[in-house]
C-alpha cells in the first residue's frame, strides 16, 4: 500500500542568486525595466524616429492627430510627435544626472558621518538637517530664477535640494553595519578606514543605494518637469516640461487641443510608474519580512496544489 507524500514547510530553502538575478525574476521589475528601456531607446534614437528639428514650423497650428502629424501640432504649428520624442532626451538626462549626483553626495556624506562619528558626525548631521528643514520648492524657484537657465543648472539645483534625505538613510544604515562583527574583524586585522568603508560596508548597502538612485531619477524628472512647466528653466529647450509649458501658454485646455499636452504628460507618468515598479520590486526582494511572506505564500500554493483529494465511497443498502 503506497502513501502519498505531503509537502513539508521544512523543505530545503531555495538558493538565492545575485541581487540582479533576484530582481529580474520579479514580474513587476521586468515590466518596469522594459518600460524604462523603451523610453531610453526613444531618447537615444530620436534622430531616427523623428528626424529634423522639433522647433521648426511644421504645419497649421492646433491640428489634431492625423496621418501627416501623428500627434497633431501645437498652437505655434510645431510637430507634437517630434517634440515628445526629442523631449525624452533632456528629461531623462536631468533625471539620471540628478540621481547620480544626489546618490554620490549621500554616500560620501552619510557614510563619513556614521563611520567617523564624533565632531565629523555632528557637523555633517547639522548640514543634513539644515537642508532638510529648508523648503525645497521655494529654494528651487529662487535658485532657478537667479542662475543661468540650462540643463546643468537644473541638475545642480535639484542635486542641491535633494541629497540630504538620501544621506540620512545612508547614515542610519552605516551606523548599523559599523557595529557588525566583520567590521570589527577588519579593524583588528589592521585594514585602513577607506578599505573598511568601500570593501566591507559599502557592498552590504547595494540594495539601499540602488533604491535611492531609482528614487533620485523619479525625483529629478518630476521636479524638472514642474520647474519647466512654471517657466523657470530654459523654455527654448525641448523637454517634456517645456512642452507642457507651451501647451498651457497656448490655452490648450481651453481650446480643446488635448494632443498638445497629453503625450508629454503620459510620458512623464509612465516613466515614474516604471521606476516605482522597479523600486517596489527591489524592496520586495531585499526586505526580509516581505521576502518571508512571499516564500510562505509560495509554500501554501504548492501545498494546496498537491493536496490529495479522497474519493467518496457509496455504500449500498442491503
Amino acid at each position: 500500500m503506497t502513501t502519498a507524500t505531503q509537502p513539508s514547510l521544512a523543505s530545503k530553502p531555495k538558493k538565492r542568486g545575485g541581487l540582479l538575478r533576484q530582481v529580474m525574476g520579479n514580474r513587476m521589475a521586468l515590466f518596469g525595466v522594459g518600460l524604462l528601456l523603451f523610453f531610453l531607446l526613444i531618447a537615444l534614437l530620436a534622430p531616427i524616429i523623428a528626424p529634423g528639428s522639433p522647433d521648426k514650423f511644421a504645419g497649421p497650428p492646433n491640428q489634431p492627430p492625423s496621418s501627416e502629424f501623428l500627434l497633431g501640432t501645437t498652437h505655434l504649428g510645431k510637430d507634437v510627435f517630434k517634440q515628445t520624442v526629442w523631449g525624452a532626451r533632456s528629461s531623462l538626462l536631468v533625471g539620471f544626472g540628478t540621481a547620480f549626483f544626489t546618490t554620490l553626495i549621500a554616500i560620501v556624506v552619510g557614510m563619513s558621518a556614521a563611520y567617523f562619528r564624533g565632531l565629523t558626525d555632528d557637523l555633517l548631521t547639522l548640514v543634513m538637517n539644515l537642508f532638510l528643514v529648508i523648503p525645497g520648492l521655494p529654494l528651487l524657484i529662487i535658485l532657478s530664477g537667479y542662475l543661468r537657465p540650462a540643463t546643468s543648472t537644473v541638475i545642480f539645483v535639484l542635486t542641491l535640494t535633494g541629497w540630504a534625505f538620501a544621506a540620512r538613510i545612508v547614515r542610519s544604515q552605516t551606523l548599523m553595519l559599523r557595529e557588525k562583527d566583520f567590521v570589527a574583524a577588519a579593524k583588528v586585522s589592521g585594514d585602513s578606514n577607506s578599505r573598511i568603508i568601500f570593501r566591507e560596508i559599502l557592498p552590504n548597502m547595494t540594495s539601499i543605494i540602488v533604491g535611492l538612485a531609482i528614487s533620485g531619477v523619479a525625483y529629478g524628472i518630476s521636479a524638472a518637469t514642474a520647474l519647466s512647466f512654471l517657466g523657470l528653466t530654459d523654455i527654448s529647450e525641448v523637454t517634456w516640461g517645456t512642452n507642457l509649458y507651451w501647451a498651457q501658454n497656448g490655452n490648450a485646455l481651453l481650446s480643446g487641443a488635448w494632443w498638445t499636452f497629453v503625450p508629454s504628460g503620459i510620458a512623464v507618468a509612465l516613466v515614474i510608474f516604471a521606476l516605482s515598479l522597479i523600486n517596489y520590486a527591489m524592496d520586495e526582494v531585499t526586505n526580509p519580512r516581505l521576502r518571508a511572506e512571499k516564500d510562505l505564500k509560495d509554500v501554501f500554493k504548492q501545498q494546496s496544489a498537491q493536496t490529495v483529494r479522497a474519493t467518496p465511497v457509496i455504500r449500498r443498502a442491503h
